[in-house]
This record gives C-alpha cells, sequence and structure tokens, in this order.
C-alpha cells in the first residue's frame, strides 16, 4: 500500500516509516519539521535503503492536504500529527485544541473526498484517565483525563468511530503506553528539543552529561520501592503494531481499538537501574514531592492485539535503555 504518515518525521513516525518500507509498503511522510529534523528522512533512507516522499506540510492547512492527497494518491493514512506535550497542553489548551482536532478534521475530510477509506490512529492510553482496575483493558470506559493533550485523544478517538460508524471508513486506534528506546541503528531515536519532559530522555541526557541529575517526582506511592510504575514499550516493537494494525484495517471494515504496551509495570528506581547496569554509566538522582496528577501506576493487557493482530513485544527493558543510549551518543 501507498500510506501517508501524517508527523512520519516524528520519534514514532520515523519508526513507522522503517517498518512500512521494510514490509514492502510505499510511505509519503507529511510533516511540517517544527518538533522533529528534516535529516530524519535521510536516515530512514539510509536504514532502509528506500526512498520515501516527503511533504513539508502543516496538516492543518487544507488547501495543501487536499494538494497531497491529488499529488500521491494514498491507500491508507497513519495519523501522529499534533501537538503532545502534557505540561504545555495545561498552559496552551486553546493551541492543543485547535490544533489537534483541526489537523484531524482536515485529514478526514480529504479522506472522505480522495475515497482513501483506512486508517490508523495514534492514540494513547491518557484517555484511560484514573483507572478503575488495572491492567488496562480496551473495553474500560474513558475517563476524566487530567491534561487537554489527553483529552484531544479522546474527541479525536470519537470522531473516528462516528465517522467509521457512518460507513465509508474502516479505522484502527492504536493506545501507545510509554514508547522508549531508538533504532538499532542509532540513526533515529528521540530527542527532543529543550529539556524533555520524558523520564528516558531526561535520563539519556544526564547519562551523556547533558543535564546534571534526574529529579523523581514522589517515593512514597503505593508501589515495591514508592515510585511510579509504568508500562514501557520499546518503539520498533510500537512501530510493528501499526503494521500489523494495517493489515488488520485492510481487512476488516468499521473501528476497532488495541492497547500497544509490554503488560509489565517497571518502576522509576527500577528503569534506572537498569540502564546504569547496561550502559555502564551513573545516573544521580533527587526526590522531589509528588506532581499533581501522576498515577502511581499505569500498565497494559495487550493480549487483544496478540490474538486479533498477531502482533506482541519481542524487545526488553535492557533493548531500551541500551538502544536509547546508543542513539543518544550518535547524535551528539
Amino acid at each position: 500500500m501507498n500510506v501517508l504518515l501524517t508527523g512520519g518525521a516524528g520519534y514514532i513516525g520515523s519508526h513507522i516509516a522503517v517498518e512500512l518500507l521494510d514490509s514492502g509498503h510505499s510511505v509519503i511522510i507529511a510533516d511540517d519539521f517544527s518538533n522533529s529534523s528534516p535529516d530524519i528522512p535521510n536516515h530512514i533512507t539510509e536504514i532502509t535503503g528506500k526512498l520515501l516522499t516527503v511533504c513539508k506540510l502543516d496538516t492543518t492547512d487544507k488547501a495543501g492536504v487536499d494538494k497531497l492527497f491529488y499529488e500521491n494518491k494514498p491507500d491508507a493514512v497513519i495519523h501522529l500529527a499534533g501537538f503532545k506535550a502534557v505540561g504545555e497542553s495545561v498552559s496552551k489548551p486553546l493551541l492543543y485544541y485547535r490544533n489537534n482536532l483541526d489537523c484531524t478534521l482536515t485529514i478526514l475530510e480529504a479522506m472522505e473526498k480522495h475515497r482513501v477509506g483506512k486508517l490508523i490512529f495514534s492514540s494513547s492510553a491518557t484517555v484511560y484517565g484514573i483507572p478503575e482496575r488495572l491492567p488496562y483493558t480496551e473495553d474500560m470506559k474513558p475517563g476524566v483525563c487530567t491534561n487537554p493533550y489527553g483529552s484531544t485523544k479522546q474527541m479525536i478517538e470519537r470522531i473516528i468511530t462516528d465517522t467509521a460508524l457512518s460507513g465509508w471508513l474502516s479505522a484502527v486506534t492504536l493506545r501507545y503506553f510509554n514508547p522508549v528506546g531508538a533504532h538499532r541503528s542509532g540513526l533515529i531515536g528521540e530527542s527532543p528539543r529543550g529539556t524533555p519532559s520524558n523520564l528516558m530522555p531526561l535520563i539519556t541526557q544526564i547519562a551523556t552529561g547533558k543535564l546534571s541529575e534526574l529529579r523523581i517526582y514522589g517515593n512514597d506511592y503505593p508501589t515495591s520501592d514508592g515510585t511510579c510504575v509504568r508500562d514501557y514499550i520499546h518503539v520498533v516493537d510500537l512501530a510493528k503494531g501499526h503494521v500489523k494494525a494495517l493489515e488488520y484495517c485492510a481487512k476488516h471494515p468499521g473501528i476497532e481499538v488495541f492497547n500497544l504496551g509490554t503488560g509489565h509495570g517497571i518502576s522509576v528506581l527500577e528503569l534506572i537501574e537498569v540502564y546504569e547496569r547496561v550502559n555502564n554509566v551513573s545516573i544521580p538522582y533527587v526526590m522531589s514531592p509528588r506532581r499533581p496528577g501522576d498515577l502511581p501506576v499505569s500498565f497494559a493487557d495487550s493480549t487483544k492485539a496478540e490474538k486479533l493482530l498477531g502482533w506482541k513485544t519481542e524487545l526488553t527493558i535492557e533493548d531500551m535503555c541500551r538502544d536509547s543510549f546508543i542513539a543518544a551518543i550518535k547524535s551528539y
């Protein structure tokens, strides 16, 4: 298939592009490069040995998106474009609602106009809000989100569901847990601009000397060591899940939702220990009070994805830590 990948030069999108190309698909990347490097498509080609189409485009630009569909004729869309910083969404809610909803509506309208009926949507475990039970399963009702970023994901899921129920669209929504790691080549990985907000890139910047110490928010949670527990998934495993979802979407009409996670939680202190051990580095840290809105524990039940998509994770927490470090060294 000829696949349009919105936000395809970003951290997750670039890894999806690699897996799509390696699986025999053609790739069109649409990205405005506001949170990614224009060099990324060249790295994707270096990894795969295959060319791809790149369109510098803001996906809220209706005329530009229409032109992209007319000229490139995609068979399916994997939609990742949108703002994603949780903290920024709290301070700039209108920016997030306007951008994330607009770009999705613009893409869906173009898909309907150009008769492109297959969509994979990049969603998030944040849609579950405060869990009614653990692990998270896809049949749980979405809860109250603690930030506008998560709320936009909930709203977009509703828009896609209603559109799929109207009859012309087949869609798969993928709820990510905590993507980390990098491609084993080290050519693509997570390179946030400014000080990162997520744990793994913070640890990596300390390991490479860019930051001096890690601040851990809370050591009094009801967990094995008092620190928060999360389900970390290797970004390559996550990317492979999109290829499986695309294959499923091509054969099944309607709408389906899948969790993408390992099914196992790792605490902050456990992640630090693994990172130090596999990379032979030291990660200094200090304890601070809890942050508002942080959940003690979050992890997925991904048995539905294994059963229906034939997908499950293969890479370990050691792989995630090692690959993150290698990619960071190469980028510096």
